[in-house]
């Protein structure tokens, strides 16, 4: 294979862990909360956030521009139970993502690759999220929070600072994501873009976009 992409940045949420919808409709079948009223109130937030580029609190949030305990506020106050009652605020997010489990298919691909020289980089939207830091040293190059760095997906200015982070331009990277519009941005950039839907393929993609072999991991 000739070589390619010398760096891999990759989404967190959706790709090294199971699929947000997944764990979402488990965490509103458990919490008996009205799916119709959640869906109003996402798609409402999300295509603002992330296709108008309206300020909502999906963009403050992720952005550190409001606490957690706010935000958990505001959603909850929107929310209800299918017997119409209330939502708890406190501690609504880890709820939310209490479901997440590790891809190891994904971590491994990461590693190999690392371990063949591909620097790699984790860039991920916050919802306040509590990250499993201790795989993140044997795993990453680099690690880039927005919450942390004030800056959030699809803005050009976090992918600037990743690819600063893990020095390297935008033509020598790939970047793997599970939102279009994030892949979108990053290709607008220069890098190569993966929307992610099964391991398997992103998989095989990057070893495309790469030039390395990562079939052993199958």
């Amino acid at each position: 294979m000739s070589r390619s992409c010398t760096g891999i940045i990759t989404d967190w949420g959706g790709v090294l862990t199971s699929p947000l919808t997944e764990t979402i409709s488990a965490w509103l079948e458990q919490e008996r909360i009205d799916r119709a009223v959640y869906r109003d109130v996402m798609r409402t937030w999300v295509h603002a956030a992330y296709n108008d580029g309206a300020r909502n609190p999906v963009h403050a949030l992720e952005r550190g521009e409001v606490e957690l305990a706010e935000f958990e506020r505001m959603l909850a106050e929107r929310l209800r139970l299918v017997d119409g009652g209330p939502v708890p605020s406190e501690g609504l997010i880890a709820r939310m993502f209490a479901g997440f489990e590790p891809v190891e298919e994904m971590y491994a691909v990461l590693r190999a690759a690392r371990g063949q020289g591909v620097r790699t980089c984790l860039l991920s939207n916050s919802w306040g999220n509590v990250y499993p830091r201790e795989r993140f040293a044997d795993t990453f190059d680099g690690v880039v929070i927005s919450g942390e760095v004030g800056m959030r997906k699809p803005e050009p200015e976090i992918f600037l600072h990743a690819l600063e982070l893990v020095g390297l331009g935008p033509r020598d990277c790939v970047f793997v994501d599970d939102v279009e519009s994030n892949v979108e941005a990053a290709e607008a950039l220069g890098m190569t873009g993966i929307l992610h839907r099964d391991p398997a393929e992103t998989r095989e993609r990057l070893e495309e976009a790469c030039g390395i072999s990562l079939t052993s991991l199958t």
